[in-house]
């Protein structure tokens, strides 16, 4: 046996785990939802052909529509937010300052990603009540009438979106504050020296360095947020009606409530190939405004 043999055995043992898992929890779930979206199964009985009924069932399906608006109207609020307002914090946190407090902003920041999501849903679903909120009642103190958060269509957005800010902003704010610390100060200096002021030098110097962070986050951030179940399910449960309702909350609804499960297969494959396609577009555009050259 060759040196070169043996050293792609070695390669492939080690790499054995990762493609283990990846069968296991990825390629075998895609694969049997396939085989599933043309069967008719709730779990009891065993699985029934029926060719496309399910996809003529996906194109007759009323709701869906409404559900996959939902979603994207999660994508134009959460992502803007995490996105920039997580670089703002980070910005922030970054400056100069005494070591105790940056450690003390990042604990404030990072600790909501760590709580229980169903723990804090529970003390934010007070928060948003809107008889004896807490929120509403600093709103009456400037004279602003009770906002039915979690009844009105019109508001059940931003209460989630608020909600999901609060909850998760963490992990852009340290994704950014890593790429920050990364950034050579001496390139700073030497564009003070040339003269360039504080903008000049974030636009200059502190994006296209982290540009690879920034990507990175809006990738994440926007294959997240058109999956989201946790923030609507335990806020709102998807009401009122189904105004809240994401898409993956109403594959849940199919799949386990309905036991519909390939139909189920058949959305989920429909929000999977959503994700692909807006993925693939991020990324067929990312070579335009993302540099990887550090020098």
């Amino acid at each position: 046996m060759t040196k070169k043999t043996k050293d792609i055995i070695v390669g492939y043992l080690f790499l054995a785990p990762a493609i283990l898992l990846f069968l296991v929890f990825i390629a075998e779930p895609v694969v049997a939802s396939i085989i599933l979206s043309f069967t008719e199964y709730n779990i009891i009985t065993p699985s029934k052909f029926v060719g496309l009924d399910n996809i003529k069932q996906f194109f007759q399906d009323d709701r869906l529509g409404l559900v996959y608006w939902n979603t994207f109207k999660y994508i134009l609020i959460l992502t803007p937010l995490h996105v920039i307002l997580g670089l703002l914090l980070a910005l922030a946190v970054q400056r100069k300052m005494a070591k105790g407090w940056k450690y003390f902003y990042r604990t404030v920041f990072y600790f909501p990603v760590l709580a229980t999501s169903a723990a804090v849903a529970v003390a934010w679903s007070f928060i948003f009540n809107t008889d004896f909120g807490i929120l509403n009642y600093f709103l009456s103190l400037f004279g602003i009438d009770a906002v039915p958060w979690m009844q009105s269509p019109n508001w059940v957005f931003l209460a989630v979106a608020l909600y999901s800010f609060w909850k998760f902003i963490g992990n852009a704010f340290l994704y950014y504050f890593i790429g920050l610390q990364n950034i050579p100060e001496t390139l700073y200096e030497a564009a003070e020296i040339d003269g360039a002021d504080k903008i000049q030098r974030f636009f200059n110097i502190t994006l296209p360095m982290l540009s690879p962070m920034l990507f990175f986050v809006l990738v994440t951030t926007l294959i997240g947020t058109t999956q989201i179940f946790d923030e609507p399910y335990l806020i709102t449960g998807g009401g009122p009606g189904d105004a809240s309702r994401s898409v993956n909350m109403y594959i849940y609804e199919i799949a386990f409530q309905h036991h519909e499960m390939g139909y189920a297969s058949t959305v989920s494959i429909s929000l999977f190939l959503v994700i692909l396609l807006i993925t693939a577009f991020q990324f067929s555009f990312s070579k335009k405004w993302v540099s990887y050259d550090q020098e």
